[in-house]
């Protein structure tokens, strides 16, 4: 999928954000089954060892669950996806708010360029 990584953050982390991303936009929908690392570390060109270590961070945070012999599934709990897109939604915020703070903007700026920009934004897109 890509073979830029963001040298500031580990590479095992991006590609679980890039999973994650799968799942929120409905490209990966609860109980499918995950890519086998050989396939994902084809798919990403990063060593297997990558991949195992990203489907180990994910079923941490309960977010699939490999069944022994079969592979890795997206969890089936919709309030863990939920959490998901929540926490998400929270970081992409976070970072917008941070940037344009850094750009000198103000609470009230930010709001109202944000209503501007939805506004005025083709709904058909």
């Amino acid at each position: 999928m890509t073979d830029k990584f963001d040298t500031s953050k580990p590479i095992y982390k991006q590609i679980a954000d890039q999973l994650y991303w799968r799942m929120i936009r409905g490209e990966l929908q609860p109980g499918d089954k995950l890519p086998s690392v050989r396939e994902c570390a084809v798919e990403f060109k990063v060593n297997p060892n990558t991949v195992a270590r990203t489907y180990n961070e994910m079923e941490r945070e309960k977010v699939v669950k490999t069944k022994r012999g079969q592979g890795t599934f997206v969890t089936t709990d919709e309030n863990v996806l939920f959490d998901l897109k929540e926490s998400m939604k929270k970081i992409h915020i976070e970072e917008f708010v941070h940037e344009m703070e850094e750009m000198g903007y103000t609470e009230e700026e930010m709001v109202a360029s944000l209503q501007e920009y939805l506004d005025g934004r083709d709904t058909n897109d």
